[in-house]
């Protein structure tokens, strides 16, 4: 029996109440279990499995068509998994490229701040190195830009 309330599994997956709804109106899950007297919605533990994978690929990133490939692929089971595996890859790389771009940026901010801190400090010594990080920097923050 389905006993789990909207606002249990918001609280447990992560995601709103009206991503909840948005999910099953689009078909990523349910039809979910209506209580009969209430009309409200009951979940079970295989839905909120399935919400809490999907809260991690919606945090990723992922739209909603890579959502219902991978539900998809998930029913089909062994047959899809190569068409699984490929697209949770490309979505791995375009963290990966993310991630990169991101240490640019931090890179980029600490140079700064060891600026900051130099001329907070009267310590010219100091400037002058943080002054070379920064120009160290600046290419490859132009490369993350155009890419």
């Amino acid at each position: 029996m389905a006993a789990l309330t909207i606002q249990d599994v918001s609280r447990r997956s992560g995601l709103s109440e009206p991503t909840l709804r948005y999910y099953e109106q689009v078909g990523l899950i349910g039809p979910i279990e209506r209580d009969e007297s209430s009309g409200h919605r009951r979940y079970r533990e295989d839905d909120v499995d399935t919400l809490q994978a999907l809260a991690c690929l919606r945090a990723m990133g992922v739209g909603i068509e890579d959502m219902r490939t991978y539900q998809a692929n998930r029913a089909r089971g062994h047959e899809a998994a190569g068409e699984q595996r490929d697209l949770l890859l490309r979505h791995a790389e375009r963290i990966e490229t993310q991630i990169a771009t991101l240490h640019v940026h931090l890179d980029y901010l600490r140079a700064k701040a060891a600026l900051w801190d130099a001329r907070d400090h009267g310590d010219p010594g100091a400037e002058a190195e943080a002054n070379l990080r920064v120009r160290d920097i600046v290419p490859r923050l132009e490369e993350v830009v155009m890419r």
